[in-house]
């Protein structure tokens, strides 16, 4: 188990180096520059004069090559600093910190969800394989997973939102959250996360239903399933203890895939629901240009899959005796 993480961790930092150094390529040369995105925002009949421009791309060190730039910032991330942002003046760790909790709170939730009712869905579908209930099912689960979360994010805006009047529009505080009590402005924030975690959740749900209904019945094909029908096991016992124990390896793998998505967010969905979460910043840091919140975020990111891919590994090992990691 020391080797197999060793060596997984050494492949890990040679993978998350040549990703960063691919991404940080690719990002400075982007058409424009923090400063003239920002001077075009700003005002845009307004431009900046050569030495202006050359005096605060020396500031901000936007004169240097960016494979010089990217080994400096390499040697910073070593020390713990991810830089400032350029467009907002604050350390790129504190804008992150910032983001964290509003992205959890939808990620934690959907991903809550989608394993207390996919779990149950799945087996259900499987005991009543060939019925009507498991086809009604079935069809219920396709439509949800082709549907686009950011398409069913707009209805639900138009219906619940702005007819229906149900829901905040979009956001994650009310204008006069600060005078609420603790509990309403607990409440104010589950009523502006609705809409969000239901766009986040129906697609894993539809997903992770059908991923286990597709390996309980490949398990309950097994020879020792049909020995335990033979000596009279009840279905239920048959399905939970026997049959579902051995479909665990492929979730579990997919629980530990799952962790980059619990902090990075959906982009789409966030900047939609104007959700502050990690997605929306990343999205504002692209429009921005701004170099340190880009690279900050793609950082974590990157370790964070990496992260997945090595627990989800572990988590084989420890699901599946007869998986030896060395």
């Amino acid at each position: 188990m020391l080797s197999f993480l060793i060596r997984r961790t050494f492949i890990g930092l040679i993978t998350l180096l040549l990703i960063t150094f691919v991404v940080y390529g690719l990002v400075r040369n982007m058409p424009g520059t923090p400063l003239t995105v920002a001077a075009a925002e700003s005002d845009p009949s307004k431009t900046l004069s050569d030495e202006d421009l050359e005096r605060l791309n020396k500031i901000y060190g936007l004169d240097k090559h960016w494979t010089q730039a990217y080994f400096i910032w390499i040697g910073n991330v070593a020390k713990l600093d991810l830089g400032r942002s350029i467009s907002r003046k604050q350390p790129v760790t504190k804008l992150i910190r910032d983001r964290v909790s509003a992205t959890l709170i939808l990620s934690v939730t959907s991903l809550i969800l989608t394993y207390m009712l996919s779990i149950p869905i799945g087996l259900r579908a499987t005991v009543r394989s060939g019925s009507l209930e498991e086809r009604s099912i079935s069809t219920v689960l396709y439509m949800l997973y082709s549907l686009p979360a950011f398409v069913a994010a707009l209805f639900l805006q138009i219906l619940i939102a702005v007819k229906l009047g149900w829901l905040p529009l979009m956001g994650i505080v009310s204008d006069d959250y600060e005078t609420m009590s603790l509990i309403g402005k607990a409440w104010d924030i589950c009523l502006h996360a609705f809409m969000p975690v239901m766009c986040f959740t129906y697609g894993s749900l539809a997903y992770y239903s059908r991923f286990i209904k597709s390996n309980m019945e490949e398990v309950i094909r097994q020879d020792y399933i049909r020995t335990a029908k033979a000596k009279g096991v009840h279905p239920t016992n048959i399905v939970l203890h026997h049959a579902f124990r051995n479909t665990l390896i492929p979730l579990v793998t997919m629980l530990g895939l799952t962790l980059p998505g619990l902090l990075g967010g959906a982009i789409l969905l966030e900047q939609i629901f104007q959700w502050p979460g990690m997605g929306r910043l990343f999205f504002e840091a692209l429009s921005g240009r701004d170099y340190p919140t880009i690279m900050g975020l793609v950082l974590m990111f990157s370790f964070l899959t990496l992260l997945g891919q090595l627990l989800a590994d572990v988590f084989y090992a420890f699901v599946d005796p007869r998986v030896s990691l060395s």
